[in-house]
């Protein structure tokens, strides 16, 4: 693991950089304001606001430092919702990388010790962090990944496109948004022409939103029915 490092973001967060792939986890603007605005923000709680439920079942792709996992879960917790987590990560990052980062500043200190404590234990098979959240995390490739779930959110946190291009493609994202509900809500960091172009393909209406710090524009979308 010495192609990967802690990395300080602007906004007192850490990161990691992978030097394999020339690029960090989370944006070097805010790790934790990048993750709060992209993905609890416009995907999980706008998810919430559209259908007001109750329970829920979010998907990954990329779950990295399980940041965007934890601020999800600390959520879903304090307000009584049941969350059911699925993260898809082909290269998963050792426990002591995991504890290492410090986000137990940003969530209940009883979540935090429960998913450092059963970080292992969660790879390929799901297991109840508490009362209301359980988290399984899917060593795979994206294109090798199989479930019989449908999910409500889709949480698309994969690495730059100019640096893994086949995260992005038409085969990737068909693939993966197969596993979603109509209904469902797919939001990514990035927008570009050719991504908007592929979602109305696949049967989504597309939504251009306010991105984090350091971008001025995310990708939002919603499965038709």
């Amino acid at each position: 693991m010495n192609h990967l490092s802690f990395a300080q973001t602007a906004d007192g967060s850490k990161t990691i950089f992978n030097s394999l792939v020339g690029e960090h986890y989370h944006s070097r603007h805010g790790a934790l304001q990048e993750s709060r605005h992209v993905f609890l923000k416009s995907g999980l709680q706008f998810y919430l606001e559209q259908n007001n439920a109750e329970e829920l079942n979010i998907l990954e792709v990329g779950f990295g430092t399980g940041l965007n996992f934890l601020l999800s879960a600390d959520y879903c917790t304090s307000n009584n919702i049941k969350l059911h987590y699925t993260g898809i990560e082909a290269f998963p990052l050792p426990g002591s990388m995991i504890s290492g980062t410090g986000y137990d500043e940003f969530i209940d200190s009883t979540l935090w010790e429960s998913f450092t404590q059963n970080y292992t234990a969660c790879l390929n098979n799901s297991v109840p962090l508490n009362s209301l959240c359980d988290l399984e995390i899917a060593e795979s490739k994206l294109m090798d990944f199989q479930t019989d779930k449908k999910f409500d959110v889709l949480y698309f946190d994969a690495f730059a496109a100019i640096h893994q291009p086949e995260m992005w493609n038409l085969e990737s994202l068909s693939h993966i948004t197969s596993f979603l509900n109509p209904g469902a809500v797919f939001v990514t960091y990035a927008i570009t022409g050719n991504l908007k172009r592929t979602m109305k393909s696949l049967n989504f209406s597309i939504e251009k939103a306010p991105g984090a710090p350091g971008k001025r524009e995310m990708l939002r979308a919603v499965k038709l029915f």
